[in-house]
């Protein structure tokens, strides 16, 4: 796992695979193999596993963010590794599943999670990108499947969380075809809920995750939680659960000073 020095004391190490910096309620993870266009291998797949594991189960972490290091966000795997690998499917499949766990804990978590993308989003970095709330791409990103190309199948959330984001018949468009999706095109898609000049990416993805700290980061959460959860319960379930939620949260403090502050205003008038 590599982490920067931050305001809790955790070493690190820059020319590690991911890194994670925690400061002020802010996870930053970044994904730090900017000559291969961060593109997976086994050390980065255990890296992340770890490094999103750390962010989602830390007390201060009231959201994520999460960034790649040089000209692209991510290239999905790394062929070159992949195909020297040992084990042959097996590792293939070790290496999917070490990805999953970090997925998996983004998903499951009740932290909302932006994600900053610059360049080419591809393979495992597009299920990276559907498993983050809220994404901001740069003006001359592109976004696509590309599992094809190399004769693979898709991965890491990709099947599971496509269709539900852009509907089944562009899913299959995506997946089927050789593209790569303007960062307009993946914003009219509905893959991504902003797009900005390259260089204000950074900026912009960290200003949504203040608002998300500085609010009611609580409440941002859980409704993020809500929602990812939704297939697990039927209908009655799930009603169950939002009401169960909404009175967890008016007792919380976060609904206290809100609705005390939302009360004297409306008097004040």
């Amino acid at each position: 796992m590599a982490t920067k020095e931050n305001e809790h004391g955790l070493p690190g190490a820059a020319d590690e695979p991911i890194l994670l910096e925690i400061s002020d309620g802010l996870a930053r993870i970044t994904l730090n193999r900017p000559a291969k266009l961060n593109a997976f291998d086994v050390p980065m797949a255990n890296a992340w596993a770890d490094v999103v594991t750390e962010a989602v189960r830390h007390p201060d972490v009231r959201a994520i963010l999460i960034a790649g290091n040089g000209r692209a966000f991510c290239a999905g795997g790394d062929v070159q590794s992949i195909a020297s690998m040992p084990d042959g499917g097996a590792g293939v499949t070790f290496l999917a599943e070490r990805i999953n766990v970090g997925a998996r804990a983004l998903l499951e978590s009740a932290i909302p999670v932006v994600l900053a993308a610059q360049g080419a989003t591809a393979g495992g970095g597009l299920g990276i990108l559907l498993s983050s709330d809220y994404v901001v791409l740069g003006e001359r990103s592109r976004v696509g499947s590309r599992y094809a190309n190399i004769g693979l199948t898709p991965d890491l959330a990709v099947t599971a969380l496509l269709a539900a984001a852009v509907g089944e018949r562009r899913a299959l468009q995506l997946v089927l075809q050789d593209r790569l999706l303007s960062a307009q095109e993946a914003q009219e898609w509905g893959l991504a809920a902003e797009v900005v000049p390259d260089e204000s990416v950074a900026e912009r993805a960290e200003a949504i995750a203040r608002s998300w700290i500085d609010g009611a980061a609580g409440a941002y959460g859980q409704a993020k939680r809500l929602i990812r959860s939704r297939p697990e319960r039927s209908l009655a379930e799930q009603l169950a659960e939002e009401a169960r939620t909404i009175g967890a949260a008016f007792e919380g403090p976060e609904a206290a000073e809100r609705i005390a502050a939302f009360l004297g205003g409306a008097r004040a008038t």
